[in-house]
């Protein structure tokens, strides 16, 4: 009993030391490996809480926050408050990468999958369908620079600037999602960077 309660207590002190040194952090990873990135999930960094950002570091030194499909499942109130604890954090020049479903994609399939209550996997809890111009305010708001990497416009045009993965790896992008396959762009994510400036 005892020795359960030490290693605990042990791992949990791992756990926040880690944390702690941290600075690169996947932000709702589900604990899906990244290598040379700390993964954390809402049981480790609540976004939408100033003090959980609090209780592991000091404001002004992380580098990069990576979420991947995680901004779609908050409320814009939500979403506000965690770009702008991700804003407070980061150091001058670190970012924020953010991919989510892209509401301009001219795919209706598409968008019926990844709308708020559509009907694909995790849909039943997306809150916002974000669209460039959407989610560029909410980021500008916050105090960051926006650098546009992948994202539909209202016409129904691709845009791409190149991006490292090196600063996020996104697997929901043109590059990286298998679906798409033979030129056709069957999945992609609207993917920005918030720069802190």
């Amino acid at each position: 009993m005892i020795l359960d309660f030490l290693t605990s207590l042990i791992r949990k002190a791992k756990r926040r030391y880690i944390l702690s040194v941290s600075k690169k952090i996947v932000i709702g990873s589900a604990y899906i490996p990244v290598s040379g990135w700390l993964l954390t999930d809402k049981d480790t960094l609540d976004i939408t809480k100033r003090d959980s950002f609090a209780k592991y570091w000091r404001p002004n030194t992380r580098s990069i926050f990576l979420a991947e499909h995680v901004w779609e499942h908050l409320t814009i109130e939500e979403s506000a408050q965690a770009m702008r604890n991700c804003f407070e954090f980061l150091r001058r020049g670190g970012r924020l990468r953010i991919a989510v479903p892209d509401g301009f994609h001219p795919n209706p399939d598409y968008i019926e999958y990844v709308r708020p209550g559509g009907t694909g996997v995790g849909s039943d809890d997306h809150r916002i369908l974000y669209n460039y111009l959407s989610i560029s305010l909410e980021l500008e708001k916050a105090g960051f620079q926006i650098k546009l990497l992948e994202y539909w416009n209202e016409k129904g045009e691709f845009n791409f600037q190149d991006w490292s993965s090196e600063d996020g790896h996104i697997v929901r992008s043109k590059r990286y999602d298998k679906r798409n396959q033979g030129g056709k762009l069957a999945y992609t994510s609207l993917i920005v960077d918030g720069i802190k400036r």
